[in-house]
């Protein structure tokens, strides 16, 4: 059972994972397609570490709480293996993105992660409801 700090971690984690979500669909809207990806993985990102507080787990590195992700939830089934697909193809478009000189973003890849990360975070929701 969580304490009510962890709780509210989880809570304001997924919030954020939300508020993410909703940014990178406005980045869509205004054509900011390298921006709308990005946004998209720290919506992921975001709330992988919501369901990673529910085992009080963190890591400084994104690379770390990708490897705690996939260890504590996709091995084990609680999400579904195309979760962690749609984690590390998050997170290779976004560093292309912000670091990629001359990369471009297609308006349907954009959409794309946008979907990969509702379906994410509705993967994430229903993990925790079973496990809380």
């Amino acid at each position: 059972m969580l304490d009510d700090h962890s709780k509210a971690l989880v809570s304001y984690r997924m919030e954020s994972a939300r508020e993410k979500l909703n940014a990178a669909e406005d980045l869509l809207e205004k054509h900011h397609y390298k921006d709308s990806v990005s946004r998209s993985y720290y919506a992921i990102f975001t709330a992988a570490r919501a369901l990673l507080a529910t085992k009080n787990l963190d890591s400084s590195k994104h690379s770390g709480v990708i490897a705690l992700f996939n260890q504590h939830f996709v091995k084990n089934g609680v999400v579904p293996k195309v979760a962690s697909k749609w984690l590390e193809r998050a997170k290779l478009y976004r560093e292309q993105a912000d670091y990629g000189d001359f990369y471009v973003v297609s308006a349907q890849e954009a959409e794309a992660q946008i979907q990969s990360a509702k379906e994410f975070i509705m993967e994430v929701e229903t993990a925790m409801e079973r496990l809380t």
